[in-house]
């Protein structure tokens, strides 16, 4: 009779080591799952934020062309934008050049850096007819 009392005694209380073992086992699982799909957004919103620096020195570039009727010798310092300086504290997460200055084409590369798990070469560009291209993790 003693015995029976001592089972119920212990029954019933707490977690076994097997219950809890699952639910770490399921929530690794699931972060496993969860980050690269974090990651990928991440770098979507980057690429978001190159093409809107991209754009704005496309329209800068138009009105370097406006003024001078080339794109032969613009540079970032004789255009009205220049992506690379950055301001109120952001993080930097692209290089931007000017490349295939002609008299009537242009193309303007974002390089993403390897800040906050950039690659350090994958690429987003847009020439003079506003086409956007990338490589890497934006293509």
């Amino acid at each position: 009779m003693d015995i029976k009392h001592h089972n119920k005694r212990f029954n019933n209380r707490g977690f076994t080591l097997i219950e809890i073992l699952i639910v770490v086992i399921i929530i690794a699982v699931l972060a496993g799952l969860a980050v690269p799909m974090f990651q990928g957004t991440v770098e979507r919103s980057r690429r978001a934020e190159a093409i809107q620096n991209l754009s704005a020195t496309r329209a800068s570039m138009l009105r370097y062309f406006a003024q001078n009727n080339t794109y032969v010798g613009a540079t970032f310092a004789n255009i009205d934008f220049n992506p690379n300086t950055g301001g109120g504290g952001q993080t930097a997460h692209f290089t931007y050049a000017l490349g295939g200055l002609a008299a009537a084409t242009f193309t303007v590369t974002a390089t993403r850096n390897a800040v906050n798990g950039g690659d350090g070469t994958s690429t987003v560009t847009i020439n003079q007819a506003g086409v956007v291209g990338g490589t890497g993790v934006f293509a």
